[in-house]
């Protein structure tokens, strides 16, 4: 996508767990040579769901506060937190608050896969950024 855009502007596409309580909303808002980026809204008392990245993930807590799950332990998150999660690291996000979370994922290459641990999408198990679909 060119930019410069408004994140706000975004189609997001609705997804939902079949296990109903990991849900977002979310769109790439960057995804070729310049790197990968998704944009993403964690609704209230939801979860992105376990997972783990292809590639290191640096993410921007733009509004809301949360809970990063992570093997090694959790953290508080909240608006303008920025945190890294490392290739291959096993991780999730809950929305502890009473307004959406939402966040951008940034990703150094041009692809991406997401693998769920628990999670079925649509998609499956294994989630790609929309080049690789």
């Amino acid at each position: 996508m060119d930019g410069p855009f408004n994140i706000l502007d975004l189609d997001l596409a609705e997804n939902v767990a079949e296990s109903g309580d990991a849900a977002y909303r979310g769109a790439y808002i960057a995804n070729g040579d310049e790197g990968t980026a998704q944009y993403f809204v964690i609704p209230p008392g939801k979860r992105l769901g376990k997972h783990h990245n292809s590639a290191e993930e640096t993410q921007l807590v733009l509004a809301g506060t949360g809970r990063v799950i992570l093997d090694a332990g959790d953290r508080e998150v909240r608006a303008g937190d920025v945190f890294v999660i490392r290739q291959g690291e096993p991780h999730d996000i809950e929305n502890t608050g009473a307004e959406d979370l939402r966040a951008i994922g940034f990703f150094a290459v041009d692809r991406v896969e997401h693998y769920w641990t628990d999670e079925v999408w649509p998609g499956g198990k294994v989630t790609k950024s929309p080049n690789l679909q």
